[in-house]
């Protein structure tokens, strides 16, 4: 069990590490193409913390455990855990962060078009996603279209994002950076090739992590004698959706709301959309006590967020609730 705990950590460091080095080099690339905050935050940041959870149930998929059933669980269970942890615990982390200094009062003001943009397509793709799982298997061409749909629904999600982008930098909103690019502290220089060669080795070592952790996880299962399932909705997305909290937390804590949260609700998108894809096609994706929680806390965390939406921002008390949407999941879960 030691060596399994320590298997497990050791990969989850590798998989913060790397998220890190993919993460700065996509800002420098946002920041190159002249992008605007929302886009950097929903789209650039978004996709990059999003890779750790995205390769763990893709990974399991195709080259997991020796078990099956395992893989399944493991990869329904991290699709359908981040946009949960995202909507729930992450939400209330950077509630908690900006208490200190704004009060229970304060609000965290993201650019509203795209906060609420960002929520309504993660609503719209999630509903499906949930509907899909009582769509019968045959014939097979149904749940194509459900998955083909979601796939669609982010692209043009993209494109709405982009067109937003171009107004948002003509008044100003382009991104700037104010880390170093993380390779030219070992003497490159920071240039495109440099950037491309960050993300590419960042890339890798994040496959590399995945497919360790999920050998931990399945490992872990066995001894405890719990389900994978509900190990993989709650113990993966805690960990692998650290790279959102702290990128978010720090943005804060700058007052960059508009890059703190846009990390967050674009990754509820680009996991609400793509990644339930995959396990319309490739897993059994049936509806269960377990998963059905989460869906439905979620999608109840979602509408909170969007019921508060506002151009005046979301109040920290209001943000403080899906706190209390985490712990309700928490407590079905596991009573």
């Amino acid at each position: 069990m030691i060596f399994q705990m320590a298997q497990l950590s050791m990969m989850l460091m590798l998989i913060l590490a790397a998220s890190h080095l993919f993460t700065n080099a996509i800002e420098y690339m946002g920041e190159k193409l002249g992008v605007s905050e929302g886009m950097t935050g929903s789209i650039f940041a978004a996709i990059a913390t999003a890779l750790p959870e995205t390769c763990v149930p893709v990974v399991a998929i195709i080259a997991g455990t020796s078990d099956k059933q395992i893989n399944q669980e493991i990869s329904v269970g991290a699709i359908l855990g981040a946009p949960l942890m995202l909507s729930t615990l992450s939400t209330v982390l950077l509630a908690l962060s900006a208490l200190r200094t704004r009060g229970i009062n304060g609000k965290i003001v993201p650019e509203k078009s795209g906060f609420v943009r960002d929520i309504n397509f993660f609503l719209c793709a999630f509903s499906a996603s949930a509907i899909a799982m009582f769509v019968p298997h045959h014939p097979v061409y149904l749940r194509a279209v459900m998955s083909l749909f979601l796939v669609f629904l982010y692209i043009y999600y993209l494109v709405m994002t982009l067109r937003a982008s171009r107004q948002l930098v003509t008044c100003g909103h382009s991104v700037m950076t104010d880390e170093p690019l993380l390779l030219t502290k070992l003497g490159l220089k920071n240039n495109t090739g440099t950037i491309l060669l960050q993300l590419i080795a960042s890339l890798g070592l994040l496959l590399l992590a995945s497919k360790g952790f999920i050998n931990s996880i399945a490992a872990i299962s066995k001894l405890l004698s719990l389900s994978a399932l509900v190990l993989s909705l709650l113990i993966i997305p805690i960990g692998t959706e650290l790279p959102e909290k702290v990128n978010s937390i720090l943005w804060i804590r700058k007052n960059k709301d508009t890059l703190g949260f846009g990390n967050i609700t674009g990754a509820m998108v680009f996991q609400g959309t793509l990644l339930p894809a995959l396990g319309i096609m490739l897993t059994p994706w049936r509806p269960g006590p377990e998963v059905m929680t989460g869906i439905v806390i979620t999608l109840l965390s979602a509408l909170w967020l969007r019921a508060n939406a506002s151009t005046k921002g979301v109040r920290i008390s209001a943000l403080m609730v899906n706190g209390g949407f985490y712990l309700a999941y928490l407590y079905f879960t596991l009573a």
